[in-house]
């Protein structure tokens, strides 16, 4: 895989093992069901230290997934915080994508899985740019997607769980076909939702909008953390419903996410937008996030951990 590089080892239910030894039960729950829980979360490097992003602010999300499933963990937050931090320092890592994950393993053939139990891995890599270099500054095109997301009665979004992602992956897989870097889905009442793995943001007359919960996403970290800087730096921020049609009229638009970071959107099905490329809002919000992140500048919020 191009610009990724794996580390050395894997922690897996209590022990750290190689990397291509950490294998699982072809029979287990997990592969069959999709029954999993798991965060997506980045380590930087700073200048004395490396830090994680808000990573007790994810844990708090991966105990509520598993909590919604039904799952209970051998482990506490506290537990899985302490584990993480250790698997980066086992693998002697600076900067990297972390995935730690709760997944039904093999214990029963049916559906439910009460009677599977309970795996916990941490895995972590480096990771560049998830959506191309060009997705900073330039942008990237992106269309609307012909699949939508669940109704809320049918899976809930607020939980971050694998089964979820099959969603994901048909949208990035139509969109990766047709020529576009990633695409957007409407919720059932075909307003915007989100991208294939990413929360989405318009700005139109230096204000933001952003779809709310109920429009089935999965409600960021990094959403959060943009709504609450851009906030502080005197923008309005609205959650609200998005028509679909809005985005095309917008004088910016971005995406949110741990692996996307900001990501600047500069086309939506072909048609440009704003002026097709990084808007002076978003520029401004990247700065200030990446300053953060990078220990460029001071951390106001409490959002980075020490690992070392």
């Amino acid at each position: 895989m191009a610009d990724v590089k794996y580390a050395e080892k894997i922690f897996m239910d209590g022990e750290f093992i190689p990397w291509d030894e950490c294998k699982i039960h072809v029979m287990s729950h997990v592969i069959h069901y999709g029954s999993s829980v798991f965060e997506g979360i980045r380590c930087y490097k700073g200048k004395d230290n490396s830090y994680v992003f808000r990573l007790k602010d994810h844990l708090k999300r991966l105990v509520n997934s598993a909590k919604i499933y039904r799952m209970e963990l051998k482990y506490t937050q506290k537990d899985i915080e302490r584990i993480i931090l250790e698997t980066i320092r086992e693998n002697q890592l600076s900067d990297c994508y972390i995935r730690p994950i709760f997944f039904r393993g093999f214990g029963d053939f049916g559906v439910n899985p009460s009677k599977s139990p309970v795996h916990f891995a941490v895995a972590t890599w480096n990771w560049g740019t998830y959506l191309g270099k060009d997705a900073m500054e330039s942008g990237i095109d992106v269309c609307t997607s012909t699949w939508r997301r669940m109704a809320p009665n049918t899976l809930p979004s607020l939980a971050k769980a694998g089964g979820n992602y099959l969603n994901s992956g048909l949208i990035k897989m139509e969109a990766d076909l047709n020529g576009y870097a990633e695409g957007i889905a409407l919720d059932t009442n075909g307003h915007i939702s989100e991208g294939s793995g990413e929360n989405i943001f318009i700005v139109i007359n230096n204000s933001l909008y952003t779809p709310p919960s109920h429009s089935s996403i999965l409600p960021g970290i990094t959403r959060h953390a943009v709504i609450v800087l851009a906030r502080d730096k005197g923008y309005k921020v609205k959650q609200q419903i998005i028509p679909r049609e809005t985005i095309y009229t917008a004088d910016e638009a971005f995406f949110t996410g741990t692996a996307a970071e900001i990501s600047v959107i500069r086309s939506v099905d072909r048609i440009p937008i704003g002026n097709g490329k990084r808007g002076p809002v978003t520029k401004d919000l990247q700065q200030d996030f990446f300053a953060i992140l990078e220990c460029k500048k001071t951390d106001p919020y409490g959002w980075m951990t020490p690992v070392y």
